[in-house]
């Protein structure tokens, strides 16, 4: 089973709350013509579970997955619902292990050094930095790079256009989750165009981290 990082396929995941589960399919289509198939939808709307359910019905070339999973119901009705993968902002040990029972890869999150280390002694690698900027940003990720080189992160919350590069950078750092991919007017005036453009040019960030991750 391929790990989340290894899903993504792009330096971006793209992180969306969906208020109209009939914006979803248009949505995730401009992301995957802009070169971003995965897309993370939170799980913050009472639309959220049929977003991707209709993203993982009739968008096949995406990669749907759940965010704000912060339950073990949650976790099931997401994967029940057709997400490919599961991100949490947080953990504790009940919810690792119901997302681990889920059967699809999932990234919790982490914002201290000690949270890390409890990760990989249960074997789990690939975390979410969150909130990303608020918690230390780069500089932080950069200092865990050494001690802690097995850990892989993708750096959400607060991250934009102009930051992510300097995540990219690192080599703990395959992607970094971003909101500005989707912007919420965006999605309202349905500029799917806009969309499309605003992927691309997330597309095209460097990946030198990921680039030297295994």
């Amino acid at each position: 089973m391929l790990a989340v990082l290894d899903l993504v396929g792009g330096p971006v995941l793209p992180v969306v709350v969906v208020e109209d589960a009939r914006e979803a399919v248009p949505l995730a289509r401009a992301l995957v013509a802009g070169g971003l198939p995965a897309v993370e939808v939170t799980l913050r709307t009472a639309a959220a579970l049929d977003a991707v359910r209709a993203v993982a019905d009739e968008v096949p070339e995406a990669v749907v997955g759940a965010g704000t999973v912060v339950s073990a119901r949650a976790a099931a009705d997401a994967v029940a619902a057709g997400a490919r993968f599961l991100v949490s902002p947080g953990w504790t040990g009940g919810l690792l292990d119901a997302m681990d029972a889920a059967g699809v890869p999932y990234l919790p999150g982490v914002s201290t050094a000690s949270e890390v280390v409890a990760l990989l002694e249960r074997g789990v690698r690939d975390m979410k930095f969150f909130p990303a900027q608020a918690a230390g940003g780069a500089p932080y990720l950069s200092a865990l790079a050494g001690p802690l080189p097995r850990a892989r992160f993708c750096p959400t919350g607060g991250v934009t256009a102009a930051t992510a590069p300097a995540y990219l950078a690192l080599p703990n750092v395959p992607c970094v989750g971003g909101t500005w991919v989707v912007p919420p007017d965006a999605v309202a005036a349905r500029d799917w165009r806009r969309v499309e453009r605003l992927a691309r040019e997330a597309a095209g960030l460097s990946r030198r981290g990921a680039d030297r991750c295994g």
